[in-house]
């Protein structure tokens, strides 16, 4: 089953220096029936003013991972760690038992990233960070593996505390790509930038699409387009 979630009808927030579209109930915006998908409990695309940003915050027991789509994006947190990331480059934290971050824009141009939380597998790990900076062209129509869970057979270079497997893909203009579906497992995509047909569905740039009880997905652009997947195992 396929079903497109119109970004028009997403959770919105504008605080003038962020503005940032909720995929899932998140801050001001609760739907009782969009709480999560699966693991899947936060995907927020947000965008935040130069010179802005998220001051120091606590977090706990959530696997967060952040990818940055435009901009740079500084983090620093309570474990010691200062690192700034760019496009196409992603950061993990598992707040564990309990950490402080912050995450800023020093740039002088506008930051465009996702923001993502997983439900871990037990609650109170160690906190810990990690970032990775992927090669833009590694994923340039095709899949790149981004994240993926300790105990995975497949293992990515981010590793997380939660059963996810998250993939991005800059399909250029005119390219068709596949995805697999693992039995068992669903997939919530996001199209993050372009203009694309997913299974004959037409998406456009922020909409996204659910898709449980399939085995496979079939993406054609229609100009250069950006996709964020996450494959969790079924509810």
């Amino acid at each position: 089953m396929y079903k497109k979630i119109d970004h028009n009808k997403m959770g919105r927030s504008n605080e003038g220096w962020l503005d940032s579209t909720h995929h899932f109930s998140f801050a001001g915006y609760y739907n009782p029936n969009n709480i999560n998908f699966g693991v899947l409990r936060v995907l927020n695309d947000d965008h935040v003013e130069a010179k802005e940003g998220f001051g120091p915050h606590p977090h706990q027991n959530m696997e967060i991972v952040s990818y940055v789509i435009d901009g740079e994006l500084s983090h620093a947190d309570s474990m010691g760690n200062e690192h700034t990331l760019t496009r196409g480059q992603a950061q993990y934290m598992s707040a564990g038992t309990g950490v402080w971050h912050s995450e800023l824009n020093h740039a002088d141009k506008d930051l465009h990233f996702l923001q993502v939380w997983f439900f871990p597998d037990k609650n109170n790990y160690k906190p810990n960070y990690g970032d990775f900076r992927f090669n833009w062209n590694d994923r340039i129509d095709k899949w790149l593996h981004m994240v993926s869970s300790f105990n995975s057979a497949n293992k990515a270079p981010i590793q997380i505390h939660s059963d996810v497997n998250v993939y991005s893909t800059y399909l250029t203009s005119g390219k068709t790509l596949d995805f697999k579906i693992n039995e068992g497992r669903m997939v919530y995509l996001t199209l993050i930038e372009g203009e694309a047909d997913v299974n004959g569905v037409s998406l456009s740039g922020k909409d996204a699409m659910e898709i449980t009880d399939e085995k496979e997905i079939n993406i054609t652009s229609k100009e250069n387009a950006h996709f964020f997947l996450v494959e969790v195992a079924k509810k």
